[in-house]
């Protein structure tokens, strides 16, 4: 009779087998994990201009890419709805850039001057109250200030800002090159990035492209209304009520509604420190309900209406997002952290089968609602694309020269009429 093969219950026991040492591995393979993840993070932070460059690119040629289609749909060649699309962006960001500097250049005077009779009328307010304030601290305070620009540590911070406008342009330049090319060859670069792979992964792949085009295209196009129709309405009342720098002013709303949450609000409250300074009190409690109408217009009636089926992430998560982009990349983190939030959520959705949807026994009513799943957003088109791709499909030819060698062997061509006779 032959002994039966030890189990593993008759292994005599490791310091790796019990409970603790079962612990022990695992948390080596979580330090190791989280060493790689920061060592990606650090990586990526050295060329965070590269990063923020690629980012900013994706999420613009998203938001244009239905015009690039549209145009090509009128008869337009790729190249040229390319160059239509891409000037467009160019003229709009210029006009806006433009439109900020040419302001602030004509009003620039009248602001100075507004703000220093509004100090000394605030010092004059602070002096009449019958509590004890002491003006001499905030004119310390102000010289403070006024030694700091004037000395060695604020020339040394301006040559920091030079270099980070320098390094500014440089994105600025690596995001024009980046967008152009994604709009030109953007389809042509997924093209060759799906080759690579086959079945079920291929149409993940292809779902995960649509569906993340869609939710940063989305979300840049629902944004850039909402921050249309904020900025309007309250740069009209800034306007009413005799702000001086309204335009800018509206503008910074209109940049600030693109940070979720916090954006509207510091606005808004910068729009009222200006107004109280330039102009009294009264006007800013006017421009403070202004602001607040308008937020509330934006919340309970633009926001449902544009954005509905873009964003499906709960408030609490917006906030995280935000917070840690902005802890990471400042204020292109703040502007990016929820859009591609809300496609990394996508992408979880399409990868992940192990999510139970619909509502449970116990649990109850499912969080989530069905509109938002990643998979009701696809169109009929891109249904049958994914079907279609999802099916086996024979491997390709190969890129190399075996192919070519194979096809010359002698073995596998036809014989040569002229050594026929020869052969036989």
């Amino acid at each position: 009779m032959t002994a039966s093969p030890p189990t593993s219950t008759d292994r005599p026991p490791t310091p790796w087998t019990d409970n603790l040492g079962r612990a022990g591995a695992r948390a080596g393979q979580l330090l190791l994990i989280a060493a790689v993840m920061v060592g990606v993070v650090w990586l990526l932070l050295r060329v965070q201009v590269v990063v923020v460059s690629v980012l900013v690119a994706l999420i613009l040629a998203s938001a244009v890419a239905p015009l690039v289609k549209w145009l090509i749909g009128k008869g337009w060649s790729r190249m040229w709805a390319t160059i239509a699309s891409f000037f467009a962006i160019v003229v709009v960001a210029s006009g806006v850039v433009s439109g900020i500097v040419l302001a602030i250049r004509s009003e620039w005077d009248r602001l100075v001057s507004s703000a220093v009779d509004g100090w000394e009328q605030l010092n004059a307010w602070i002096s009449s109250l019958p509590l004890p304030v002491d003006t001499s601290m905030i004119d310390d305070a102000a010289q403070q200030v006024t030694n700091f620009v004037t000395s060695e540590d604020f020339a040394a911070s301006t040559l920091t800002g030079v270099s980070a406008a320098t390094e500014f342009l440089t994105g600025v330049v690596l995001i024009v090159v980046l967008l152009f090319f994604f709009l030109k060859d953007g389809s042509s670069i997924w093209n060759f990035v799906l080759r690579w792979f086959r079945g079920e992964t291929r149409a993940k792949l292809a779902e995960s492209v649509d569906r993340a085009s869609g939710v940063l295209g989305g979300y840049v196009r629902g944004t850039a209304t909402v921050a249309l129709v904020d900025a309007m309405l309250i740069g009209i009342g800034l306007v009413i009520v005799g702000v001086p720098l309204a335009v800018p002013l509206a503008v910074i709303v209109f940049i600030g509604a693109f940070i979720p949450v916090v954006g509207a609000t510091v606005a808004g409250i910068l729009a009222a420190a200006v107004t109280v300074v330039t102009t009294g009190p009264i006007e800013a409690l006017i421009v403070v309900a202004i602001v607040i109408a308008v937020n509330q217009v934006e919340g309970n009636l633009l926001q449902p209406v544009v954005m509905a089926r873009t964003l499906s992430l709960h408030p609490l998560i917006v906030l995280l997002a935000l917070t840690i982009g902005t802890i990471v990349g400042g204020i292109f983190g703040a502007i990016l952290a929820v859009p591609y939030t809300a496609m990394a959520w996508t992408l979880i959705q399409i990868w992940t089968e192990r999510y139970q949807a619909g509502d449970d026994p116990v649990l109850g009513k499912d969080p989530l609602d069905p509109r938002s799943h990643a998979g009701s957003k696809a169109s009929w088109s891109q249904r049958v694309k994914h079907r279609r791709l999802r099916r086996k499909r024979p491997r390709g030819s190969r890129l190399g020269a075996v192919e070519q060698e194979e096809a010359e062997d002698p073995r596998e061509s036809p014989p040569d009429p002229s050594e026929a006779p020869e052969a036989r």
